[in-house]
Order: C-alpha cells, then sequence, then structure tokens
C-alpha cells in the first residue's frame, strides 16, 4: 500500500516536542511510550532490510516497524496475522454484531480508571449475553463470543462501547446438541441492555467499595459512597445503548468485518486531510444525519488533536481483544471441533501443498516492478548503513 500524503507520524515528528513541553507533568509514561514508537516507526531509528527480487532484480530498503497496536501504519499487517489464525475458528452459522455502549456520565470516570472500567465493560457485557443465551426462555445456549473494545468515537472524542461477534447459536447445556438462533434473530437488544446496565452498574459499585476509582475536577466529590449512589441513581432508569445489527452474509463476511475493527486505531492515516502548526484537518462520519453524505471534515487545534489521539493509549498489557464462552481460548479448539462434528462440518483443514514450503526470509508484498518474488537479503539495526545499496527512488519508509 502506497505511504498516506499525510501520517499522524508527521504530526507527532513536527509538533509533538512542543506539545510534550506545554504537557510536562500531565503525560504518561505510555502515552510518551506511544508517540516515541509511531515516531520512529518504518525510520532508520528502527533499523531495517534490503528486499531483492528473485525475478527481475529489483532492490529496495524497508525499515522496521514499530509494532505498538496504537500505531495506525502497523495494525494492516498485524490485523493480517490475527485473521489468518483466526479463520480456522470460523462456524458454517449465522454470525451477529452486538454493541454494547457506555453512557457519557460513566465514559468521563472510564478516562480517569481505564483498566478498571474498560475491564468492567468487557466483563459485564460477555455475561450479559451468556445469561441471556442461557435462559431456557430465550435461546437455553452456551454460547461463544468475540469481543473488541474501541474507546473512541468518530471525531476522536472518547466513546468506549464493545464491538461483539457472536456466533447465532450455542452447545444445549449437556453438551449433545447445537442450539441455533432464529434465522436473522438472536437476542431482544432491550433484555440485553437492562440485564448489562444491572451488572454494570452493581459492577462499578464493587469498584467504587474497594477503591479501584480515582475521581478529579466536579467529580471529586464521587469518593464519598453516599454521593457516588446518589450520582448513579438517574443512570438506573435510562435505557442504555445496546443493538445488534443484521446477521453477516456468511462466516467470509465474518472476517472481513473483523479485518476492519480488531485492529482498528482512534485514527487511519488516511482520514487525514492537513496539519500545520495551528490545526489538524481531518475526515469524520457525522452519525446524527441519517440520510445523505454523513462524510465531514473537522478542524482541531493542533495541540488539541494530539491529547485526544492519547486518550484512547490502553494501559500497559490491556487486551483490547477477547474471547469468552465457548470460544475461550483455553476450551477454543475442543469446542469449536465438537459444534463441526455436531453440525456434519469440516473439523480440519489441510494445509495448501502449494504454501507448504516457503522460502526463507521471502516478503510477503511481491516486486513492484515484475509482480516477483521478493526476498531478503540483508538485515541492518538502528544506526547501521546497510551494505546493499538500492537507487534512491526505491528507497521505502
Amino acid at each position: 500500500m502506497p505511504r498516506a500524503r499525510l501520517e499522524v507520524a508527521d504530526i507527532f515528528r513536527r509538533y509533538g516536542p512542543a506539545w510534550r513541553r506545554a504537557n510536562a507533568g500531565h503525560v504518561s509514561l505510555s502515552q510518551l511510550k506511544v508517540m516515541s514508537a509511531i515516531e520512529a516507526c518504518r525510520t532508520e531509528a528502527l533499523g531495517g532490510h534490503v528486499a531483492a527480487c528473485t525475478k527481475c532484480g529489483h532492490r529496495h530498503i524497508a525499515y522496521n516497524s514499530c509494532k505498538n497496536r496504537h500505531c495506525p501504519k502497523c495494525q494492516g499487517p498485524a490485523a493480517r496475522d490475527w485473521m489468518a489464525a483466526r479463520a480456522e475458528d470460523l462456524l458454517p452459522v449465522e454470525y451477529f454484531h452486538v454493541v454494547f455502549t457506555l453512557p457519557a456520565e460513566i465514559a468521563r470516570i472510564a478516562l480517569w480508571n481505564k483498566k478498571a472500567v474498560y475491564g468492567l465493560l468487557f466483563k459485564a457485557s460477555a455475561e450479559t449475553v451468556m445469561t441471556i443465551a442461557a435462559d431456557p426462555k430465550r435461546l437455553g445456549a452456551r454460547v461463544g463470543m468475540t469481543s473488541v473494545l474501541h474507546t473512541w468515537g468518530s471525531a476522536l472524542t472518547h466513546h468506549p462501547h464493545i464491538h461483539m461477534i457472536v456466533p447465532g447459536g450455542g452447545l444445549s447445556p449437556d453438551g449433545t446438541r447445537w442450539v441455533a438462533c432464529k434465522p436473522g434473530f438472536f437476542l431482544h437488544v432491550r433484555v440485553l441492555a437492562r440485564l448489562f446496565s444491572r451488572l454494570f452498574l452493581e459492577g462499578l459499585i464493587v469498584l467504587h467499595r474497594t477503591g479501584q476509582l480515582a475521581f478529579f475536577g466536579d467529580l471529586a466529590r464521587l469518593v464519598d459512597a453516599d454521593a457516588f449512589a446518589k450520582w448513579l441513581a438517574p443512570l438506573r432508569k435510562t435505557e442504555w445503548v445496546v443493538y445488534a445489527k443484521p446477521p453477516f452474509g456468511g462466516p467470509e463476511a465474518v472476517l472481513a468485518y473483523l479485518s476492519r475493527y480488531t485492529h482498528r486505531v482512534a485514527i487511519s492515516n488516511q482520514r487525514l486531510v492537513s496539519a500545520n502548526t495551528n490545526t489538524v484537518s481531518f475526515r469524520w462520519k457525522d452519525y446524527r444525519i441519517k440520510r445523505g453524505d454523513r462524510m465531514k471534515v473537522m478542524r482541531l487545534d493542533t495541540h488539541e488533536f494530539i491529547r485526544r489521539f492519547l486518550m484512547h493509549v490502553l494501559p500497559d498489557g490491556f487486551h483490547r481483544i477477547r474471547h469468552y464462552g465457548l470460544l475461550a481460548s483455553a476450551q477454543r479448539k475442543v469446542n469449536i471441533n465438537k459444534v463441526r462434528t455436531l453440525l456434519d462440518a469440516e473439523t480440519a483443514r489441510q494445509e495448501d501443498a502449494s504454501t507448504a514450503e516457503i522460502i526463507s526470509l521471502t516478503l510477503r508484498e511481491p516486486c513492484p516492478d515484475c509482480g516477483g518474488v521478493m526476498r531478503i537479503i540483508e538485515t541492518f539495526r538502528r544506526g547501521q548503513v546497510p551494505r546493499s545499496r538500492a537507487p534512491p527512488r526505491e528507497q521505502a519508509a
């Protein structure tokens, strides 16, 4: 894929130093590490390799990726690798997409308590679906799901929500039957929303009672248990946003969808329009518009753009893709093979003989000149100059 005309890395390199100075003492170490990683990504600072075409002899230099999960440039390859592994887990059934969103009031608390509140969001949403699905009056089955956390809205605002992909059915309580949901219908979203809000609020009270929540600014008073309970009361009466989209066209469509969502970051380089010392412009989608063109251009103060991007940096070690129920990592393979047997589906995929023998150090991308196989002929570390030189026009960042 050709390099985007403007990248988040360019904005960080040009305007990041001034932003760091202006916000000294108010930026976390994790955020500083993300900035440094993105700035260095695919530059000589990280070293790289020289690739040569085995057919026409074309050569180019490619610098190493930072592999940071918040980097817009690194997520494409990471998503492809993740999807290749998940392809083996797909079942020949309908798949549904369910979204769980936190109210704006809770999102404010989550911004200061990311690990605790985001973790609770994962737990409460998964428990909601598994509980309702297990109800004999609903589906009466043990289901599985893959959940992905997004913390942003299209305008880079703080908008924590879970994208959940669920197979349309589950194993019977005794594990001897596959119980399919009604065609085109999974579970009532209103029932899901009510249980989700109750479970989440109960969990939030536990976090408060055990001292796992911090409060600042005009919400500092919520440290008091009575004040916190009073503040939560209206949220018990409101309808929380949970919605389910129509089922996917098939397992292949599930993979296509997941490839867009699992490794997405707050903003892609392709959405950036322009940047200077004062302003960053980028495209965003206005979901308030029901018909017509919803794409608009937003202009933010450059320092505000950087602040909003870094607002979505996750705590170190926090997993933003999780599997539950039948798809939980510990028993996933066993459960999937069991379901396939019940559905008379294939229980294994044969490796394609044509790809069984791959040349060592062969690259995925073909030669840009002739389409031949590219192979790494030299690697070099940061600070080193490659011995094998490529013509200047063929050097790649």
